[in-house]
């Protein structure tokens, strides 16, 4: 099987799950047929769709990097995206078992068993949203954020569509603008993703895209409690309330200050994912 491609190094989903989220983490394509990935309800979070067809395209657009690549089983559509990057100069490696885990009457059955140990968090498509992962995503909110508005495009770029366009505008703005633009409304009156209850809007797209991992329902909890100033709910919520206010003091430009805070959210996420391995686990993982 695959003997052509088979000096393509491969990388196991328990091998890749520690980098999803994380800002050093290798460029994740998933490179499925069109009519297959608009099959499918979920792509692996953190990925983004690359027609096939168009990966010679997509190799010479930009400066070469490190790379993962999936396809549904992990085989022959992979394996050539992958040669084709390679070609380009990319740092290449395909997920081995692809985004099904492999496919039972090709694959051992050993490998696929090795492969069903971790699974990988998927985000599910959202039509209504305008979340079909086919395009680039557009996201608009109030102008002004301060933590719930950042907290949810370091969600969306790190697990839901590196892409994506922010957009900041006045509040009575935002409906409008995202007809115009064809965006998703988010923490405001009447938008599409928004508070519900006690949950902030970071729940609710969690909940509404299935992202349901222990280290970012950890990071929810710290969001909630700083976003709305219940310091109890967490004991990280006291330091990223003041760190969030105190960087919207020094930044005027909405677009700089959420800059300036993605590494915060990549620190404290790194933070969550340690302490929902529990401590041995994480000793294992820095050790790695």
């Amino acid at each position: 099987m695959d003997t052509a491609f088979s000096e393509i190094p491969l990388i196991s989903p328990r091998a890749l799950m520690p980098l999803l989220g994380m800002p050093q983490s290798p460029l994740l394509l998933d490179v499925r047929r069109r009519s297959t990935f608009a099959a499918h309800p979920t792509w692996i979070a953190g990925a983004c769709w690359v027609d096939p067809e168009r990966v010679t395209e997509f190799a010479s657009s930009r400066a070469p990097g490190e790379v993962v690549v999936y396809c549904q089983y992990g085989h022959s559509v992979s394996a050539e995206a992958a040669n084709v990057l390679r070609a380009a100069g990319w740092r290449v490696q395909k997920l081995a078992g692809g985004i099904a885990g492999g496919e039972v009457g090709v694959d051992a059955s050993e490998d696929i068993a090795e492969w069903a140990c971790t699974e990988l968090p998927k985000v599910h498509k959202r039509d209504d949203w305008g979340l079909t992962g086919l395009e680039p995503s557009r996201w608009v909110t109030r102008a002004r954020p301060k933590i719930d508005r950042l907290a949810c495009p370091w969600l969306v770029r790190r697990f839901i569509d590196p892409w994506a366009e922010f957009l900041y505008v006045p509040a009575s703005q935002v409906l409008a603008v995202a007809r115009e633009r064809g965006a998703v409304s988010y923490d405001a009156d009447g938008a599409q993703i928004a508070h519900l209850g006690d949950w902030c809007t970071f729940d609710a797209l969690l909940q509404g895209t299935r992202l349901n991992t222990p280290a970012l329902q950890l990071l929810a909890t710290v969001v909630r409690g700083a976003d709305t100033g219940r310091a109890s709910l967490a004991d990280a919520s006291s330091g990223l309330r003041a760190i969030s206010l105190g960087m919207s003091r020094i930044h005027s430009d909405d677009h700089s200050l959420l800059e300036a805070m993605m590494p915060v959210y990549d620190a404290l996420y790194a933070w969550c994912f340690a302490q929902a391995l529990g401590p041995v686990d994480a000793m294992k993982e820095g050790q790695q």
